[in-house]
């Protein structure tokens, strides 16, 4: 349920932006909301599990699924980030950088889906598919803010919506951050492996991907 908010969260805010739709935009803070509840819900019944003294694999499981939740509350947060960013950009034409973003939104909600499916069904090949995606989100997000950087010099009445929209690629950016988490926390669960501070091999640039 939370990562079924938290996708419809990014999705609902990426679209917003697009469609300069202020009341879509609203609409994210309540999604907001269910998410912080659930990850209460989730915190509070690990705690009555961990107190029934599990095994160690179940430990292991409990604790990921723990911080699995923070991530994706995190992912809620960014989503809240966009929209009100979403909305302040309303009030002025856009720039062209708006079009880069709705495929790296797609990009980085396929790594948390597949991040999340590898966790239901304990594969742990397919997490550590899903971390070096990480890295071309990271480089699209560098270039965008060089581009827009390089914009405010040349036009300072832009300075605003471009802050506006670093803004946003940024939160995009630790969306794909918090995805790539919760797949080294699937590797965890699986492997009892902390590879957080491994370097993984370079990866092949992902399909593109539509937001649905």
């Amino acid at each position: 349920m939370m990562a079924g908010y938290a996708e419809a969260a990014v999705n609902r805010a990426v679209k917003a932006l697009v469609r300069r739709d202020d009341d879509l935009a609203s609409r994210t803070s309540e999604e907001d909301d269910r998410i912080d509840r659930l990850e209460v819900e989730v915190d509070e019944l690990a705690l009555r599990l961990l107190a029934m003294r599990p095994n160690p694999a179940a430990l292991r499981f409990i604790t990921m699924a723990m911080k699995i939740a923070n991530n994706l509350e995190r992912v809620g947060d960014e989503a809240t980030t966009i929209s009100r960013r979403v909305v302040q950009l309303s009030l002025e034409p856009q720039l062209p950088q708006v079009s880069e973003l709705p495929p790296m939104a797609a990009t980085v909600l396929q790594m948390l889906k597949d991040s999340l499916d590898a966790f239901v069904h304990q594969d742990s090949a397919r997490a550590r598919q899903v971390i070096p995606r990480d890295d071309a989100v990271d480089e699209l997000n560098r270039r965008l803010h060089r581009e827009l950087s390089a914009l405010m010099g040349e036009r300072p009445a832009i300075i605003t919506r471009a802050l506006n929209l670093m803004v946003i690629c940024k939160s995009l950016e630790r969306i794909g951050d918090h995805a790539a988490n919760l797949a080294e926390q699937v590797v965890y669960v699986c492997e009892g492996c902390d590879i957080r501070h491994e370097t993984p091999p370079p990866s092949t640039p992902p399909a593109a991907h539509t937001l649905t």
